[in-house]
């Protein structure tokens, strides 16, 4: 029987500005065509589901609206896309439907919009509430708009929502983590996600380090914020369910888990990536290319893998390990075991039935764990 995709991925590039640290497939552009987003968005979903191979289920668990920000577009476009993608497919219990929005374009009329078109949980990329980080990362928004939006989404009835707050900003930025972490608790959103900057090439961010005008924290404080704010946030009733994911009982982002846990997506929109069946293939990156390659012929595919069974299970092993889930150990064998052992005893891992929990610690060093663990199993 074909396994059916029940989790769809839409990319909304359009920014008003790009921040200094973005690498992400973004277009600048202050006042976005909605119109034309939305019906190339639909001639691609089209012709990928013509094609037969990617088979979306007759249900939906989750439709994600990824940017860029979304909340740009004129608020219907995005409304329709229920309409496009199928209303009958929207009705399994607990479907959810995600928008990413910035605070300073999250209006009135956007969140009724919304929340008529049947979007239920809005992740807002808040980063900081200090005004001098928010001014030199290039964010738009001002600290007092990002408890205004939030606000504005629970007065419409959209009660599932989500910060994102980022962490170890360069020497010399002027913030108080503790009053971020504390700012956010104060809003009571019942999610929150934390984010570890880091320096990616082509950025803004990138040149201003190599050119000596920024320089990145030291291990220790990146470290001493994320343990802060991991400590905090648990003390305060919220599951750490994923290495940068906090959340109340209930409220676990459901796209997010499904991606963790290897189930199959349908990426749409430019840079949007898809997994089906072991293939994972993605799309052209810039906009304007994108869209001229999906007007034409309904494709704008930049690239596709088959993964192997050592990048597979690879890949098995970071997404159990980055959950709080873990991984069980009796898939590993008992090769495995010392390399366990070692981790319990640093403090960066703990066992719990046989299952191999990593604690904040250790998802710190997430990315080093898996490779150690995969060249022990690589020599069985």
């Amino acid at each position: 029987m074909t396994t059916r995709i029940a989790n769809v991925y839409v990319h909304a590039p359009f920014c008003a500005r790009r921040c200094c640290y973005c690498d992400f497939a973004v277009h600048v552009d202050r006042s976005p065509d909605g119109g034309r987003w939305l019906a190339v968005i639909r001639r691609e979903f089209e012709a990928v589901r013509d094609s037969g191979e990617a088979p979306l289920a007759e249900t939906l668990d989750t439709l994600y609206v990824g940017g860029g920000t979304p909340s740009l577009l004129d608020a219907r476009y995005v409304a329709e896309l229920g309409d496009l993608i199928g209303r009958g497919r929207m009705r399994s219990p607990g479907f959810e439907w995600t928008v990413e929005a910035n605070p300073e374009s999250f209006t009135r009329d956007v969140a009724r919009e919304w929340k008529a078109g049947g979007t239920n949980r809005i992740s807002f990329g808040v980063q900081s509430f200090d005004a001098r980080a928010l001014r030199w990362m290039g964010r738009l928004h001002s600290p007092e708009q990002a408890g205004s939006a939030v606000r504005l989404a629970r007065a419409v009835g959209i009660a599932n929502v989500s910060v994102d707050l980022i962490f170890g900003l360069p020497d010399g930025v002027s913030r108080s983590w503790r009053d971020d972490v504390e700012r956010a608790l104060d809003l009571g959103v019942p999610h929150i996600s934390l984010y570890g900057l880091t320096v990616e090439k082509g950025t803004s961010l990138c040149r201003l380090v190599s050119q000596g005008r920024a320089r990145m924290p030291a291990d220790d404080r990146y470290r001493e914020e994320y343990l802060f704010a991991a400590e905090t946030l648990a003390g305060a009733g919220y599951d750490h369910y994923e290495v940068s994911n906090f959340a109340l009982p209930g409220f676990a982002s459901r796209h997010n888990r499904a991606c963790w846990t290897g189930a199959s997506y349908l990426g749409l929109g430019n840079g949007a990536h898809s997994y089906h069946s072991g293939r994972r293939w993605w799309n052209e990156r810039d906009w304007g290319t994108y869209a001229e390659r999906v007007e034409r012929s309904g494709n704008a595919r930049d690239g596709t893998e088959a993964l192997t069974p050592e990048q597979s299970r690879l890949e098995r092993i970071w997404l159990a390990l980055r959950t709080a889930g873990g991984l069980d150990a009796l898939d590993l064998g008992p090769g495995a075991a010392p390399v366990v052992r070692d981790w319990m005893s640093r403090g960066l891992a703990r066992h719990t039935g046989t299952r191999i929990r990593l604690t904040p610690a250790g998802w710190l060093l997430l990315d080093d764990l898996t490779l150690e663990l995969e060249a022990v199993l690589n020599r069985r």
